[in-house]
């Protein structure tokens, strides 16, 4: 009888043994974007956060997703310590968004990255229900750079649903003044917004609201400083800079393209009200404004966390 129950007790712990190795097979056989991040020892807190929201069978399905994963470093520094994390309530919605911000639809590598562009991530703000955030690229020789600040530090780890890439920050929601600052294009209207004389534009523009910028480029402004020669716009009054800026922002709106209509009249933030109008030929959108000149929209739809920008070549002008 004791040689049985030795035989017996082997047998068991040869069962044992060959379904801890199953087991353990089927958690290394997951090599989708949720799988491989758990593999992984530094996006410890990025899987403790995508259970928390709800999303790890979401990165676990089809896809495909590109995900630029913070590293536990980059949570910390957010504040976003487990601790915090476990507190939070299932399916906690500011932490959803988030973490959807950091996605992107379709398995994009890094040399499928574009400098100077926008991609669309799959977070959303409370500016627009339909619109998904957009994400600003910014690529300088190896270093890639998300909205002005996330640096990916390890690029191209391929799972079977898409492809991670490793950031340094949490990204969070962009407000308008985010992408006004992380798109170079936009340095001259940043200066002119925060130029001393100037209303507290970027509390405005960052804070709760929704609003519609028509953005003007660099070379809009450069453009300006020769239509205004010889005096440039060097010679304008901060109050009448303060007009002109006005003159570009709509709110509360946040108006897509696609519901521009033609010789629509739009109504900024200037004060007494001045309009402009929309106009829609065939080669494209572009703005009269109060001084008779005419802008071409170029740039549509930079979704932001409250609000929207359009780009334009020209400054928009009231009558000053």
């Amino acid at each position: 009888m004791k040689t049985n129950k030795i035989k017996f007790l082997a047998v068991i712990a040869v069962i044992a043994t060959i379904f801890t190795s199953c087991s353990s097979d089927s958690t290394s056989s997951d090599t989708t974007i949720a799988g491989l991040a758990s593999s992984r020892s530094d996006l410890t807190l990025l899987v403790q956060a995508l259970d928390k929201a709800g999303l790890v069978a979401t990165l676990q399905g089809a896809g495909p997703y590109t995900v630029f994963a913070p590293d536990n470093d980059a949570f910390e520094a957010a504040g976003y310590t487990s601790a915090v994390i476990s507190a939070l309530p299932a399916g906690d919605a500011g932490l959803t968004q988030i973490l959807l911000n950091h996605v992107v639809s379709g398995a994009v590598q890094s040399t499928g990255l574009t400098n100077n562009t926008y991609i669309k991530t799959l977070g959303k703000g409370s500016a627009s229900s339909t619109n998904t955030l957009s994400m600003y690229v910014k690529i300088a020789g190896a270093t890639v750079t998300l909205n002005g600040g996330a640096e990916v530090v390890e690029a191209n780890i391929i799972a079977s649903n898409g492809v991670i890439h490793i950031v340094d920050e949490v990204i969070a929601l962009p407000t308008v003044v985010t992408h006004a600052l992380a798109n170079p294009n936009f340095s001259s209207l940043v200066g002119a917004l925060t130029g001393a004389g100037q209303p507290d534009f970027v509390s405005i523009l960052s804070g709760v609201g929704q609003f519609t910028v028509f953005a003007p480029t660099n070379t809009a402004f450069t453009n300006l400083d020769t239509e205004l020669a010889p005096g440039g716009i060097a010679g304008v009054s901060a109050e009448n800079l303060t007009k002109v800026l006005q003159y570009h922002v709509v709110s509360p709106a946040n108006v897509l393209a696609g519901d521009l209509t033609n010789n629509q009249i739009v109504t900024p933030i200037l004060s007494p009200a001045q309009t402009f109008t929309i106009e829609l030929p065939a080669t494209g959108a572009q703005i009269k404004d109060a001084s008779n000149r005419t802008s071409k929209i170029i740039i549509t739809d930079v979704q932001c966390s409250n609000g929207v920008i359009h780009a334009v070549d020209k400054v928009l002008l009231p009558v000053l």
